[in-house]
């Protein structure tokens, strides 16, 4: 009877030991379908973020382009002072002494 028993127990234990991994199995993956259904939230609100970003660089560089183009015209329209300071120069040596 106590060899009965002590069989009964063993097989009990081994039962009760393998319903053990199995739960501990399905808790992780029901933890590793949480951490990724967050890392897709994360994931999504990321590359919403980004994709604002890239569009307001575009913007910003037409506006860079468009400045640039006019520095370049303005620039372009103005008189060089090399002379009018030789010029300058020569009269102070001249008449000022």
């Amino acid at each position: 009877m106590k060899k009965l028993f002590k069989i009964l127990l063993a097989i009990g234990g081994v039962i009760a030991g393998i319903f053990a991994l199995l739960s501990i199995k399905t808790k992780s993956k029901k933890k590793f379908n949480k951490q990724t259904k967050a890392n897709d939230v994360k994931l999504d609100f990321i590359t919403k973020e980004v994709s604002k970003v890239q569009n307001n660089k575009k913007a910003t560089k037409a506006k860079i382009l468009k400045t640039s183009t006019k520095v370049k015209s303005t620039k372009s329209k103005i008189k060089s002072t090399k002379n009018a300071k030789k010029t300058v120069d020569n009269f102070e040596k001249k008449y000022r002494k």
